[in-house]
């Protein structure tokens, strides 16, 4: 699992609107990389909102947002269009870079365990290095949170 100061593990994933992006794409930029479990769940929903809503500080802060889950990107389409989201959503189903970024868990409910994704944000630098690491958050004031984090870059 990658640690503050680490290399970001690099990635190339499918996106929203067709295409793909890259870590290497965003060279020169900071990078939020924010990890969630399910397209249009409560939870996912009002952190992508909060992200939506705080676009234009990000941007000004040389800072590009990038939600992680193992929707396909047609379900990310959906969930976009129905929540006019502004953040780049991108299609982890085979789970290789939830895994390098050590956010596919073990969870239980009501008793039975499941391997799932854990509710995480990474802050990489424009470099390329973390900066930053949330681990199971909980969305009211995570995003005031990083955004504070990506301005002091």
């Amino acid at each position: 699992m990658p640690e503050i100061g680490d290399k970001a593990p690099e990635f190339e994933l499918p996106r929203d609107g067709d295409g793909t992006i890259s870590l290497a794409d965003l060279k020169g930029k900071a990078v939020v990389l924010y990890f969630y479990p399910k397209d249009d769940t409560p939870g996912c929903t009002k952190e992508a909102l909060g992200f939506t809503a705080a676009a234009q500080n990000f941007a000004d802060a040389n800072t590009v947002v990038l939600g992680v889950s193992k929707d396909s990107v047609k379900k990310h389409d959906k969930f976009v269009a129905k929540h006019d989201l502004n953040v780049i959503l991108v299609s982890d189903e085979q789970s290789d870079v939830c895994e390098r970024y050590g956010v596919w868990v073990e969870k239980s409910m009501y008793g039975k365990t499941y391997m799932g994704i854990e509710r995480a944000t990474y802050l990489i630098a424009p470099d390329g290095t973390i900066a930053q690491i949330w681990r199971k958050v909980k969305v009211p004031g995570h995003v005031d949170a990083v955004l504070e984090a990506a301005q002091a870059l």
